[in-house]
């Protein structure tokens, strides 16, 4: 294990998050809060660290997948416990434990809240909660490759390691411009959502945290009273970014950038997009329909039909509407969209679109194996063959899904006396990325009645759901942290 380049990067990392501090603390400066101080503290404190753990040279050995990893996700663990922090110094949220979860529930752009009464919070601590969502909807490191430049064969590993979906593809021939230009995209069409929902007429506050949740597909509102206080057009603006947020990234580069017709085509026959679409289309209409009754027309039906399916499917977890009091039809899709999520290389959560394709393709393909034994087949997306290592690689993923869903049921139903319902949807709430669950982590209640080990245990799935698991498990192998093995061969 190259230790010195991981501490390295640790320290870039909080280095990093002080100049994110430096925003709450000026947002409380202008609302003249004395919260602004606490979040000076912590980004003086940042800097501290990070310059302390800077101070160590960089090994000279390589750096490869396994330092990747462990680097990504122990980058995560940090921002999220030096992020906690100032909550825990203004008071807005005095249990360390809970200012934890609420910070690494942010970071992972998953949205469950242990907060009562959001409105008690200082604008700075608002501020916060929202903007950790946009730095980790994208990647806080993919946000570090698009500014600064790193040697030694950081680019690649980290990429990987931060990136979702079953396999990381670069636009252009060098990692930190693809990271350049994703960042351009993500910022691009952040902008155009604050505009308008300026235009519509919602607070300047209010259309920069709604629009940080939204295209990070966070969750956290800035109200009490959620999005009842917001009229239909601001919501309508918002369920449709929602969705353009949960779009492959690729689609856009494609869209936007090709040269070519042909290029700009193919954002549009992309399997993983229209599959995408599709299922959104689907679950939309038909619970509408399963909804009409509990609505004055059928158009606020489909209105809140529309969020809420674009809100579960993008793992944003904003809500117009209580759906934990909707038709058990409409619960159960919701909840099976949960897992689905949105696409790869998206900001969006869950298994992810491209995943359920090719596990799909691979069933198909092994009825017809068991028709036809002799047949030659390969599994092809958008015209083009995949090759077998990814479609082992998502296998692996879903056993490894499963196996920490399990584990994670496991150990809450035997330390925290909660309903199936509730623990079942929590770990799928938070492993998903998506904030509300169903029962006593609905749309309308929230984590805090939960025991600590409870909230532990969901940290974890909220971190493993967003870095694609792999990132957060490699930290339980012992022979990664043996130095000075396997230097010349790994």
């Amino acid at each position: 294990m190259n230790y010195g380049s991981i501490r390295r990067f640790l320290g870039i990392v909080l280095r990093f998050e002080a100049a994110f501090l430096l925003l709450p603390a000026i947002t409380g400066l202008v609302y003249r809060e004395t919260a602004g101080l606490s979040y000076l503290a912590a980004a003086f404190l940042c800097v501290v660290v990070g310059t302390f753990l800077s101070f160590y040279r960089a090994d000279r050995g390589p750096f490869y997948t396994k330092e990747g990893f462990a680097g990504v996700a122990l980058s995560w663990i940090v921002l999220s416990m030096f992020g906690a922090l100032p909550f825990v110094f203004c008071g807005d949220i005095p249990s360390y434990t809970d200012a934890l979860f609420e910070t690494i529930s942010g970071f992972t752009t998953t949205g469950a809240s242990i907060l009562t009464d959001v409105g008690a919070l200082s604008h700075a601590s608002l501020f916060w909660r929202s903007f950790t969502h946009w730095v980790g909807g994208m990647g806080v490191i993919v946000f570090i490759l698009a500014i600064m430049p790193l040697t030694g064969g950081y680019n690649m590993h980290l990429m990987r390691a931060e990136s979702p979906g079953p396999s990381v593809g670069k636009l252009v021939p060098k990692i930190r411009e693809t990271a350049m230009i994703l960042y351009k995209i993500y910022f691009g069409i952040t902008v155009i959502e604050i505009i308008l929902l300026l235009l519509a007429g919602m607070p300047l506050f209010d259309s920069l945290c709604l629009t940080f949740g939204t295209a990070g597909t966070g969750g956290f509102a800035v109200r009490s009273s959620g999005f009842a206080d917001y009229t239909v057009l601001q919501q309508a603006i918002i369920t449709v970014f929602m969705i353009l947020f949960g779009v492959n990234f690729n689609a856009y580069y494609f869209l936007l950038l090709g040269k070519t017709w042909e290029a700009r085509k193919e954002a549009f026959r992309m399997s993983e997009v229209k599959g995408y679409l599709g299922i959104i289309a689907f679950c939309i209409l038909t619970i509408t329909w399963s909804i009409r009754g509990f609505y004055d027309n059928i158009l606020l039906a489909f209105h809140h039909a529309a969020f809420q399916v674009g809100s579960i499917i993008t793992t944003t977890g904003y809500a117009t509407a209580d759906f934990n009091l909707w038709p058990q039809y409409s619960r159960s899709l919701l909840v099976l969209i949960m897992f689905i999520g949105a696409c790869a290389g998206s900001t969006g959560g869950g298994i992810k679109v491209s995943r359920i394709l090719l596990l799909v393709k691979s069933v198909k393909q092994e009825v017809l194996h068991f028709i036809h034994p002799r047949a030659v087949s390969t599994i092809k997306l958008d015209g083009k063959s995949v090759d077998k290592e990814t479609v082992r690689g998502v296998n692996v993923y879903l056993a490894a899904y499963a196996l920490i869903f399990v584990v994670s049921l496991l150990i809450i139903t035997m330390f925290d006396d909660q309903d199936l319902e509730t623990v079942f949807t929590a770990v799928a709430a938070t492993l998903n990325n998506i904030g509300p669950g169903l029962a006593a982590v609905g749309p309308m209640s929230n984590y805090y009645h939960l025991l600590p080990v409870t909230k532990y245990v969901l940290m974890f799935d909220m971190l493993a759901g967003r870095l694609e698991l792999f990132p957060m498990l490699i930290l339980f192998v012992p022979a990664i942290w043996k130095p000075g093995r396997n230097r010349k061969r790994r």
